[in-house]
């Protein structure tokens, strides 16, 4: 897998922002299949920082209904927190 695949997208969430000025850490939506250090080398390669610690969790997709009989479920997905190096930052906007 390249990097583009590792990495889907960085999330910009209301916890997130507090994350970032808090403590330097950015979540991103993986691959499900990809590992830490598939992680790590992927945010390096695409965003030019040093990556001090990966965080990884599997989330499940919500069940979903909209006003039918017929019951859905949205994707399962991976989401890693990124600590960073003091000093460098990742721009979302």
């Amino acid at each position: 897998m390249n990097s583009f695949e590792i990495i889907h997208t960085a999330r910009l969430t209301e916890k997130g922002t507090r994350q970032r000025d808090s403590f330097n850490q950015y979540t991103v939506m993986a691959n499900p299949r990809a590992n830490k250090q598939e992680i790590r080398k992927a945010v390096q390669d695409l965003f030019k920082v040093k990556v001090i610690r990966v965080n990884t969790l599997n989330v499940r997709g919500k069940h979903r209904r909209q006003r039918t009989k017929q019951a859905g479920q949205s994707a399962n997905w991976k989401k890693a927190i990124v600590t960073l190096k003091k000093g460098d930052k990742i721009v979302l906007t």
